[in-house]
């Protein structure tokens, strides 16, 4: 089956522009490039930064004339390995940290295993997806991707998820995301957006955030990054748990049939539990409160038998749906809506094991995006073909030398065999005379497969060697506004507190405006709104677009609201008591929340326990100044009445109220708790007015069940964050 290149990107845009005739190049000072307008992919031209530029060259002083695109096979080919721009740029933003991962670097992992419940034998020859009921082990480690090895779990940020099979036929790495898209086209560009992403190198802060000029100064002269921005924007960046977090292969890869007949895909992870998200007040105080929220959340549920698990989805396509699409698969930044591919799931992902030591296992796990399986296979997306080089050039520094695959969380599980020798962290005792192949003098050496080796598809590939973007991957709008079109009301007011929140930290006003040009062509009432927020005066001036937004109809798939089912399993429900609370109702509420899959906790005046009405000492799980709210889904209030007027002079106490009423939970309560309802300002409201306040006993324990199994309360989000003023849309 032939690329997409057949019927796509018949013409294509150069982005760079060529150098002002007459500039010599390099000089050490470089040519004033004041005023010079640059073609930005996409074709949208902006204005250089004004003042004296010196020319931009590889480390060896090669003039570089195009830093925005690798070097490929005609338009939509391949990336060719004699790229030594990239190869160079790439190879040193590898090796910028030892022995840190220089992305990724805070993560959390643990053993497990596929099982396949459908055979894929019509699409795929994958060892793994042939038998039904077949288990393959598993590691999975999931990561933040700005911050450093000792930050917070609940940044604003894109969470990685990746899997490591081992399979039959050989380690399988899946390396992917919770989010289906990426913000940028061509790996070429990697280490500019990471590097725009981090700690400013003159100052090495801000730590595990995008709140910052560079960061947006990149995203506003990029604007292929505008619809991966709307999805770090939302609440897809601040989840609840990783065991409720969605998880993507971002690229579309190939797979190939015993016939040898190609397939393309995009492989999908759906976790049984759903996805949730925390709200980000939220989250700035779980991060103050448990900054190991997140991989305190993994470890206890595995350690309590509540295996995460996850469904395994392909989104399967032919060439001439590819061709038909309006769209390009090779482009990262784009993803294929379910009502056009709707998934197909093929197997399930259970995390039953807990790593036995963090160091050796999830802190040396290597994975990479070039560790295939027969079956499997690559295509021409450029960001993808820059990972299958960057992936073991990174592991080469950070562990140490060629043999990191020795290493027993890296070793393939089936047996491996092959004629490489020697090597820093040389772990093996190679023996015999023969270390070559070909070769007569060794009867038990290794030899090559033609029946059950690795066939690459052979693509027929043709193209003159070039740097330039296809037309096809122009559009940098139109799924930027099926995505914010297709959120809940919430959600898209969630995005625009983001975006108000991410802006406002910028000092630099040319840069908030710059985003704001980028942001009408997703949607006036979104930079409206945006605006307002900043208190921007002026009018909005839009930047170029030579491919205009299309509108398209809403896919809910996109939202998390709009099809979360509501459940309680997985979850943590807390309960503020105090000396003389009824045990009776407190053992009621823990079968009842048991009973709904989720766990209760205590939380107490002291870490030793309160007295109960009947005279029996009660255990709690947390001290109420280190159990607040935000660790909990959904909470209840218990005191008896001597204890609701002492919590109502305790600040944590009210502070647990108050937090959880602005976190939109659910709320059951006594009339005992009245005294902290009126600490905490929540008065003037009852269960008439917000269907999240449970007042016990005139409600039950059911009713509460019930209300916190639905979620947050929305219809109150209102009235605790207005927005500074009423948003009106543009005209």
């Amino acid at each position: 089956m032939a690329t997409p290149a057949k019927t796509k990107a018949k013409t294509a845009t150069r982005v760079s522009a060529k150098p002002p005739t007459g500039t010599k190049v390099p000089q050490p000072a470089g040519p004033s490039t004041e005023g010079e307008t640059l073609v930005a992919p996409g074709g949208e031209t902006h204005q250089q930064a004004d003042g004296p530029a010196a020319q931009l060259t590889t480390n060896q002083g090669v003039p570089i004339a195009d830093n925005q695109n690798s070097l490929k096979a005609g338009a939509r080919g391949p990336v060719l390995l004699q790229d030594f721009i990239l190869r160079e740029k790439i190879m040193h933003f590898d090796h910028e940290r030892i022995p840190e991962r220089v992305v990724h670097a805070r993560g959390s992992a643990a053993h497990g295993f596929f099982e396949c419940l459908e055979s894929c034998a019509d699409v795929t020859c994958a060892d793994f997806l042939q038998r039904p009921g077949e288990r393959t082990p598993v590691f999975t480690r999931f990561s933040t991707v700005a911050g450093n090895k000792g930050s917070a779990d609940l940044p604003r940020d894109v969470r990685g998820f990746a899997v490591k099979f081992y399979t039959q036929q050989g380690n399988f790495d899946l390396v992917g995301n919770n989010m289906p898209v990426f913000f940028i086209q061509d790996a070429i560009k990697f280490p500019d957006l990471i590097h725009a992403a981090k700690q400013d190198p003159d100052r090495e802060f801000p730590q595990a955030a995008t709140a910052h000029d560079t960061f947006w100064d990149f995203i506003s002269l990029t604007p292929e990054s505008m619809h991966m921005i709307m999805w770090a924007m939302s609440d897809r960046a601040i989840p609840r748990s990783l065991r409720m977090m969605e998880g993507f292969g971002v690229h579309t890869f190939r797979l190939v049939n015993a016939a040898g007949d190609s397939t393309f895909v995009k492989f999908h992870w759906r976790p049984k539990l759903g996805s949730q998200s925390v709200v980000w007040d939220e989250a700035l105080k779980i991060n103050g409160a448990d900054p190991d929220f997140h991989r305190r959340d993994l470890w206890e549920a595995i350690e309590g038998g509540d295996f995460p698990e996850w469904e395994f989805c392909l989104q399967t396509f032919t060439q001439e749906q590819a061709d038909g699409f309006d769209f390009d698969v090779l482009d990262a930044t784009k993803l294929i809506p379910e009502e056009l591919i709707p998934l197909r799931v093929v197997g399930r992902m259970v995390l039953d094991r807990n790593p036995d030591n963090f160091f050796a296992e999830t802190e040396q796990v290597a994975y990479c995006a070039a560790h295939v399986v027969p079956g499997i296979d690559f295509t021409n997306d450029p960001l993808l073909q820059g990972r299958l080089f960057s992936y073991q050039d990174t592991q080469l520094k950070r562990l140490g030398g060629p043999n990191f695959h020795q290493i027993p969380i890296n070793q393939p599980k089936c047996p491996f065999h092959n004629l490489q020798r020697d090597g820093h962290m040389q772990m093996g005792v190679p023996k015999g005379q023969v270390n070559y192949e070909p070769s007569s003098l060794g009867v038990d050496v290794a030899r090559e497969s033609l029946e059950n080796g690795f066939h690459t598809f052979p693509n027929p590939e043709a193209g003159e060697q070039l740097r330039l973007r296809p037309e096809t991957f122009a559009d940098h709008y139109t799924q930027a506004r099926l995505f914010f079109a297709s959120q809940t009301k919430p959600e898209q007011d969630h995005i625009v507190a983001a975006l108000v929140f991410e802006l406002s930290k910028c000092v630099t006003p040319r840069v908030r405006e710059a985003v704001l040009s980028r942001l009408i062509h997703i949607d006036q009432f979104l930079a409206q709104s945006v605006a307002e927020g900043l208190g921007f005066p002026g009018k909005i001036v839009p930047a170029p677009a030579p491919v205009p937004a299309k509108d398209m109809d809403p896919s809910p798939m996109l939202s998390l609201l709009a099809k979360a089912a509501p459940t309680l399993e997985g979850r943590k429900i807390g309960a503020l008591v105090s000396d003389g609370c009824d045990d009776k109702l407190v053992a009621k509420l823990k079968a009842a929340v048991e009973a709904a899959g989720a766990k209760l906790q205590i939380v107490g005046p002291t870490i030793y326990g309160v007295t109960t009405a009947s005279g029996a000492l009660l255990p709690v799980d947390h001290k109420i100044d280190g159990g607040p709210s935000v660790l909990f889904d959904a909470v209840a209030i218990l005191p008896s009445d001597d204890g609701g007027e002492q919590l109502a002079i305790e600040a944590a106490a009210v502070n647990f109220l108050r937090d959880a009423y602005g976190h939109l939970k659910v709320i059951a309560y006594l009339p005992s708790a009245a005294p902290l309802f009126a600490a905490g300002g929540v008065v003037d409201v009852g269960p008439d007015d917000d269907a999240g306040l449970i007042a016990l006993p005139d409600a039950s324990l059911d009713d509460f069940i019930a209300a916190a199994s639905a979620g947050r309360t929305w219809a109150r989000e209102p009235l605790v964050r207005p927005p500074p003023k009423p948003l009106v849309a543009a005209a």
